[in-house]
């Protein structure tokens, strides 16, 4: 094991490069590109993402994808308790083993779910955080697909390819923002939080990695539902170079009626989708289901 920095005496011992790749040999495990497999392999970033996820002592966090476990044991270290969902079954059926001969106090705090993220809709205890290496080609459905089963999440820290996080935290009018951030946007705030270098993972990336850091607030008031709101946003940014009367056009039925509803919102027909918040596509969707007598 990789000892702990003696002027850190108290810092708890976390995986380093050669205890990743001791831990990947044992098992039999090569990253793989199909499941988006980085590890991190650098204890001081795991300690910067710890840190920046601000995790209260007795908060249960949620971690996808933990892989063999770095950033696990990390937050371990700075919550009450980890649930960690995992995909791969080798992975998976070693991360207990790696808990208990690295954090033996913490093995009654450590829940593991095999399954993909994207189908998980319950877990053994209900999170308040999630802090996630993602991969990269699922991220954006994944921090979705979480926000909305989980209510408890109340705010986060992932670590996403960093144009991705530009997307997720971008603000109307920006040429990236788009529809993972008006989406994101109904569950609450997103901002950048950091930039992480690719030689800190095993196999290092092309391109560097950005943090999300969120914080959940409640969507906004409106009878629209979220599948009604996302359906206008959507439909809105299918092509981006259209106005929104004519890349509402299907959506409403007719250019006559995209254009009625949007009027009716107090957005600019001629206007694009890239310029409205989450408010103007929530009136828009209101405009179109109006509320029941």
């Amino acid at each position: 094991m990789t000892e702990p920095n003696p002027e850190h005496a108290a810092v708890a011992p976390l995986l380093g490069a050669v205890d990743i790749r001791r831990l990947a040999e044992e098992i039999g495990v090569r990253p793989t590109k199909t499941l988006g497999q980085n590890f991190v392999i650098d204890g001081n970033t795991i300690r910067r993402i710890v840190s920046a996820a601000s995790i209260d002592p007795g908060e249960t966090v949620l971690e996808v994808g933990p892989g063999l476990g770095s950033l696990t044991l990390g937050l371990l270290d700075a919550a009450k308790s980890v649930v960690a969902v995992e995909i791969d079954p080798v992975l998976a059926a070693k991360l207990p083993e790696t808990v208990r001969a690295w954090r033996p106090d913490a093995v009654d705090d450590f829940y593991l779910v095999l399954s993909d993220a994207m189908k998980v809709t319950e877990l053994p205890v209900q999170p308040t955080a999630l802090v996630a290496n993602l991969p990269y080609n699922v991220a954006v459905p994944v921090v979705l697909h979480l926000l909305q089963h989980f209510p408890s999440l109340q705010h986060g820290l992932v670590m996403v390819q960093d144009e991705v996080a530009d997307r997720l935290a971008a603000a109307p009018g920006s040429k990236i923002y788009g529809v993972p951030s008006v989406k994101a946007a109904w569950y609450g705030t997103m901002r950048k939080a950091g930039v992480i270098g690719m030689n800190v993972f095993w196999p290092a990336p092309k391109i560097h990695s950005g943090l999300v850091a969120f914080t959940r607030s409640a969507p906004p008031a409106t009878h629209a539902t979220r599948e009604q709101v996302f359906r206008v946003i959507d439909a809105a940014f299918a092509q981006r170079r259209k106005t929104l009367r004519a890349a509402l056009a299907h959506w409403a039925g007719s250019p006559a009626e995209a254009e009625r509803c949007l009027v009716a919102a107090g957005v600019d027909p001629s206007a694009r989708g890239e310029v409205l918040d989450i408010n103007a596509f929530v009136r828009i969707a209101e405009a179109r289901h109006p509320m029941e007598a």
